[in-house]
């Protein structure tokens, strides 16, 4: 008896390395797709998560710490949409042996004009917007397309990762409903949202908010005193009752903004992925959002 349950537990040893060994080894530049991925792959993957939440993506440059981690990935996770201007730099330290995803790219974009950069400067080119996240039915897809990317790679425990996502996708859904259920709180005609940068198209499509933004598709892009100006009219006409602030807003604009036009601070919102404390997930971001955005306007 006592040498059957030593062979049994050599064997469930055995099992467990030979499991750790084979682990797909994953490289993240976005928190969402860190999130879906541990969420889908569970035990199965190793994630290297390299823009940590509160870290802004626009901003982002990979370090040589970071390339060294990308260097040993078979998977690597990125925003797409343009969010990442450093893919060559990743591709390089592969040697190109890794599977680069680009999970954004994979549905469609919403188009939108970027801020004029300053007076007097007209730019009239349409970008992508790459905030994909703040569509719940976008990171569903994102789920779907993580998993058969993992599948791809690891067809053996295709089982394992389809339960996996299954379970997640549940909680989105549920968490769709949530979102769904809160800004029903607020009337269609209250659903006026103005922001620090132009980060929340998805979220205004999805629920029927009207948006306008402080700054631009990006957290680089200052506003120009014409646009502000312009802002402020719109604020006042459409009898606005708060904005929503990140903490690189120009603190002078803020100030301009809310004392002509009696507007409140509505509070702060996690615009490029998730944050720390409240927002460490995605379901805690989202309804850290969408709750701070409905109470203040109701």
């Amino acid at each position: 008896m006592k040498e059957i349950l030593f062979t049994s537990c050599l064997l469930a040893a055995a099992m467990f390395t030979a499991r750790a060994a084979n682990k797909i080894k994953v490289a993240s530049f976005s928190t969402i797709d860190t999130e879906i991925v541990q969420q889908v792959g569970d035990d199965l993957v190793e994630v290297a998560a390299l823009v940590k939440p509160g870290v802004d993506p626009h901003e982002y440059e990979p370090t040589p710490a970071d390339l060294r981690n990308v260097s040993d990935a078979q998977l690597i996770l990125t925003s797409g949409k343009h969010m990442e201007n450093y893919l060559n730099k990743l591709q390089e330290a592969t040697g190109g042996k890794a599977d680069l995803l680009k999970v954004g790219d994979h549905f469609s974009s919403l188009k939108m004009k970027p801020n004029e950069a300053e007076d007097g400067v007209d730019n009239r080119g349409v970008i992508e917007d790459p905030h994909w996240w703040h569509s719940v039915a976008n990171v569903k897809q994102a789920t779907k397309i993580i998993r058969d990317e993992l599948i791809k790679l690891d067809l053996a425990d295709k089982a394992d990762f389809e339960r996996n996502a299954n379970a997640y996708l549940a909680k989105l859904e549920d968490l769709d409903n949530w979102v769904k259920r809160k800004v029903a709180e607020l009337p269609r005609d209250k659903r006026k949202l103005v922001t620090s940068h132009d980060a929340f198209q998805y979220l205004a499509r999805d629920y029927g908010f009207k948006i306008e933004a402080i700054e631009g598709v990006n957290t680089e892009t200052e506003p120009s005193n014409r646009h502000v100006s312009e802002l402020i009219d719109d604020i006042k006409n459409q009898n606005v009752k708060a904005i929503f602030l990140e903490s690189t807003l120009n603190p002078k604009v803020t100030t301009q903004i809310t004392s002509e036009t009696g507007a409140k601070i509505g509070g702060s919102l996690y615009p490029d992925g998730l944050g720390p404390t409240d927002a460490s997930t995605y379901e805690g971001m989202m309804k850290h959002n969408v709750s701070t955005i409905v109470d203040a306007l109701k």
